[in-house]
């Protein structure tokens, strides 16, 4: 739900030495404005696709809501100069979020925006199990190149990020934004709309791995999360404590893993219940 990904544009294109005059597809950026019971709670910078998965996976990593049921009714709205995502709770979420909305403005790298306080920046994670789950490194390979091939609107834009919620084999979820956050909010609540079972499942990332993914994530249930770019020192350390396995610069055939490494195997996936 919500508008095309991507607009097309007037441009000028200078190459071998002479301009000469086209069109070019570019993200669409919009403000996106998040509310609750009629109040504003946040105005994010994000591409106007999938927004009903974005507005649930942003209720959910921000804590307004612990579970999909306890928002009544969900409505995107074109408004003068963006969108709403229009949030009715349900009475007991709605009384537990009363206490404690506050007011976001959110640039496109925005992860972190309105938090107020250390403390609650770098608030205790769920900790994910051990569990059963092991893949291969190969198969983390497959599935990032899957995810790649997958980016509709990035081959189009060539400057959007993507999530993936990877499952096994064919089984990947794919969301694109030209904000890496926005990207993993979407994989959330498309995940919590479909029913995915999250905690057999590695989040791919296209992007740096920064804290508040590692917190997405762990808000998700996944245990794994692979990036194509470098973690944060932060971000390390945070999914160490979460219990997150960690493997990040996967560019080709090659990876680094820096937390947790008993879940990535030279073998194929496993997992028991």
């Amino acid at each position: 739900m919500g508008r095309p990904g991507a607009i097309e544009v007037s441009r000028l294109k200078w190459s071998g030495g002479t301009l000469s005059a086209g069109r070019r597809a570019i993200p669409d950026e919009v403000p996106i404005a998040l509310t609750y019971d009629g109040s504003s709670y946040a105005v994010m910078m994000a591409t106007p696709s999938d927004l009903a998965d974005f507005a649930l996976g942003f209720s959910l990593s921000e804590g307004v809501v612990d579970d999909a049921s306890e928002i009544e009714s969900l409505e995107i709205i074109e408004v003068d100069g963006g969108i709403e995502a229009r949030m009715w709770l349900k009475p007991a979420a709605s009384a537990r979020n009363r206490g404690r909305r506050r007011t976001i403005l959110g640039p496109t790298g925005c992860g972190l925006c309105g938090v107020d306080s250390i403390a609650q920046a770098l608030k205790p994670l769920q900790t994910i199990g051990s569990g059963a789950l092991r893949v291969a490194g190969a198969e983390l390979v497959a599935a990032m190149a899957a995810l790649q091939k997958r980016q509709v609107l990035n081959t189009q834009a060539r400057a959007v990020h993507a999530a993936g919620l990877w499952l096994g084999e064919d089984d990947l979820l794919v969301r694109e934004d030209v904000g890496r956050h926005n990207a993993l909010d979407k994989i959330i609540g498309a995940a919590a709309l479909a029913g995915m079972a999250t905690g057999a499942g590695v989040v791919l990332l296209t992007s740096r791995v920064s804290v508040e993914l590692v917190q997405k994530t762990a808000r998700l249930g996944a245990p794994i999360i692979a990036a194509i770019s470098a973690p944060t020192a932060l971000a390390v350390r945070m999914a160490d404590e979460a219990g997150i396995t960690l493997a990040a610069i996967l560019r080709g055939e090659d990876f680094e893993i820096f937390t947790r490494p008993e879940r990535i195997t030279g073998e194929g996936r496993a997992h028991e219940a």
